[in-house]
């Protein structure tokens, strides 16, 4: 493993931007300081003048398909565009096939990210109406938290059974996090969309048909159950200006989390993006993005993520009914937070709190989200003089589509390193696999 000297840049860390050196060793953050090439000669310089130091993100909801949906992406390709945006660390949702219900499932994709992946790594386990015995006896340290769709996104994993809901909140040994959508108020709208269009619904509808009030019915249950149960409760994807009234900044047990396509779409992007934003909680109007944007700003909500989740074009180019809900975003995550900075809806340490440091404290990460001396070396380095055109050619996702096809970002990621390792670099990837299985602390509870 080679030994690091990060110098010139200016380090984003803590509230705080410092002018300062980092030597990294051994795979971990060795030393903070001023003049380190000197301090240590033999050591790779890494020239990060007037650019930033970040730490690299952790994304605490990602959809990497595998196993059984790897026509759509796999942990493999979807980890190259984890590193190549700046994210080191991801958490990925139960969803796949078969789901992520026991720990030898877990245990498996495990296996496979241990094998394939480019960032670190770490699996929720999903809850059923059946599972709740699996929830209770799962090792707390052993997955990112207990994934609850109180919504019917995911067929089969929805959880709709009252009972089984206040058992789950009741011993679920870490925490919870939820999809809220209340699943018949949706099929109500649906039913009312089917009489108005019949099969030709326009995506435009799609906020309607997600209403607003099917997500706070939801997510007012699930904060409810918390409260009840005394449980740590992460409510996934806000998507309206009514929801934030659940949430206070700060609060111990009970948070919320924004991503990134909720805070840069509006209800107008489905007249040019249509399919491509078809997502679950729905994008909605722009005063619930603006909201969401204060929200972020003010510590209502705590955490950023993406909820990045490929489909394949073909499968996007279908009707309304048929056109999956997902879309690809961790690749440029980080770059458009920098676009919303350079738009001043929020600093540059506000997203360095919400994307790292947050995710890190709330499910209790060990020796990651911070730039800190002894901590593992997860950082990425941006330019902010260099722009960024998305172009197909230089997507990683195994989808090969953006949301953003016309957009010009105002930064490019520079430098991605991954546990002490270099994994991008200037457009380029430079390792196979190389990610780390995340630890956590043991009472999460």
């Amino acid at each position: 493993m080679n030994d690091y000297v990060i110098t010139g840049g200016t380090l984003i860390n803590e509230g705080s931007r410092l002018e300062q050196d980092l030597y990294i060793k051994n795979g971990r953050i060795e030393n903070i300081g001023s003049n380190l090439p000197n301090t240590y000669p033999k050591s790779q310089v890494i020239d990060a003048s007037a650019k930033l130091v970040l730490p690299g993100l952790i994304d605490d909801q990602v959809h990497f398909r595998e196993p059984g949906l790897t026509h759509k992406a796999c942990i493999a390709s979807e980890s190259k565009a984890a590193v190549a945006g700046g994210v080191t660390t991801f958490f990925e949702m139960p969803n796949v096939s078969p789901p992520t219900l026991d720990s030898e499932k877990l245990e498996e994709k495990c296996s496979i990210a241990q094998r394939d992946s480019l960032a670190n790594y770490a699996f929720f386990l999903g809850a059923s109406n059946e599972n709740l015995e699996q929830v209770k006896a799962i090792d707390p340290a052993s997955i990112a938290g207990v994934k609850v769709f109180m919504g019917s996104s995911t067929g089969n994993m929805l959880v709709d059974e009252e009972a089984v809901l206040e058992q789950i909140f009741r011993h679920a040994p870490t925490i919870i996090a939820t999809h809220c959508e209340n699943t018949p108020m949706i099929q109500d709208q649906e039913a009312r969309a089917r009489e108005k269009f019949g099969e030709k619904v326009p995506f435009s509808e799609h906020p309607n048909i997600r209403s607003r009030e099917a997500c706070l019915k939801s997510s007012s249950m699930a904060v409810e159950l918390a409260e009840r149960e005394n449980a740590k409760l992460h409510v996934l994807h806000i998507s309206t200006e009514e929801e934030l009234k659940l949430f206070t900044p700060s609060h111990e047990r009970i948070t919320a989390e924004a991503c990134v396509h909720h805070l840069w779409f509006e209800e107008k992007s489905y007249s040019t993006l249509g399919s491509l934003i078809k997502c679950n909680p729905a994008i909605k109007k722009a005063r619930d993005r603006d909201a969401i944007r204060k929200a972020v700003d003010h510590g209502t909500i705590s955490v950023i993520a993406t909820d990045h989740a490929p489909h394949t074009w073909d499968e996007k180019q279908q009707s309304y009914f048929l056109a999956p809900s997902g879309l690809p975003l961790i690749q440029h995550s980080l770059l458009l937070l920098l676009e919303m900075c350079e738009q001043r809806c929020f600093s540059l340490e506000t997203v360095v709190e919400r994307a790292c440091h947050a995710p890190a404290r709330l499910f209790q990460v060990q020796e990651r989200g911070y730039l800190r001396e002894g901590y593992w070396a997860d950082l990425v380095v941006v330019d902010p003089a260099k722009k960024t055109e998305v172009s197909k050619k230089e997507l990683f996702s195994k989808c090969q589509w953006s949301p953003f096809p016309q957009l010009t970002f105002t930064n490019s990621i520079d430098t991605t390193f991954v546990s002490g390792h270099i994994a991008y670099h200037q457009g380029e990837l430079k390792m196979k696999n190389g990610g780390q299985r995340v630890q956590f602390a043991q009472n999460r509870r």
